[in-house]
């Protein structure tokens, strides 16, 4: 039987006053892929943040199961450059939890994850010193080895090469396949044929927003 994880009706969102985002409707089911497209400005991360309860609707619900374990991975993470983390630290935030230190299993999840996405040669190097490509590799390991039940990305294979984007493609199925829910806005359309359904924000007609 299908689990639906997640629940969004008649979603609508305004940013100062503007609209980004109206009627908005899409139910999440466990183990299952949903990808979010649409041209630049259709609103695909306006989208995921409310998804992910970083931002509530202007109108509309958005429902996620009682005790469903989210991760997110936004588009935007500037602010994380501020910070003098190396690749590994910056990894290990994501197994991270203010009541307990990292144990044995946290750290094989991290150094699993890392050498997934080839990232051991830059274990020691800051975020900052790193291409655009290495930096989003970084930051989908601190995604991925989380533990959660919904995962929602933000334009996951930006900037990778073909090499890093199919690495990706398998951890994101291998997700699925061990019961997550995977939700990810990209302009990709390899990533597009990985899903089990699309979602496609259509862009502004006659102010509106309008899903498909």
């Amino acid at each position: 039987m299908s689990i639906e994880v997640l629940t969004a009706e008649h979603v609508a969102f305004r940013y100062a006053g503007t609209p980004v985002l109206h009627d908005v409707s899409l139910r999440v089911e466990a183990a299952s892929m949903v990808v979010v497209t649409g041209a630049n400005g259709s609103g695909k991360s306006t989208l995921l943040h409310l998804l992910a309860g970083v931002e509530e609707p202007t109108s509309g619900s958005i429902r996620r199961r009682t005790g469903c374990r989210l991760a997110l991975l936004p588009q935007r993470t500037s602010g994380i450059d501020a910070l003098p983390l190396t690749v590994a630290e910056c990894v290990q935030i994501g197994r991270f939890t203010p009541w307990r230190r990292l144990g044995r299993s946290d750290r094989a999840a991290v150094a699993t994850i890392m050498e997934r996405l080839d990232l051991g040669p830059l274990a020691h190097r800051r975020l900052r010193e790193l291409s655009g490509g290495q930096r989003q590799r970084a930051l989908l390991a601190q995604t991925l080895v989380q533990v959660a039940d919904i995962y929602v990305l933000d334009e996951p294979t930006v900037a990778l090469d073909a090499a890093s984007r199919l690495h990706v493609h398998e951890l994101l199925a291998e997700r699925v396949r061990a019961g997550a829910a995977v939700i990810f806005a990209s302009h990709d359309t390899t990533d597009a044929t990985l899903a089990d359904r699309t979602v496609r924000l259509a862009g502004i007609t006659g102010g509106t927003l309008l899903a498909t």
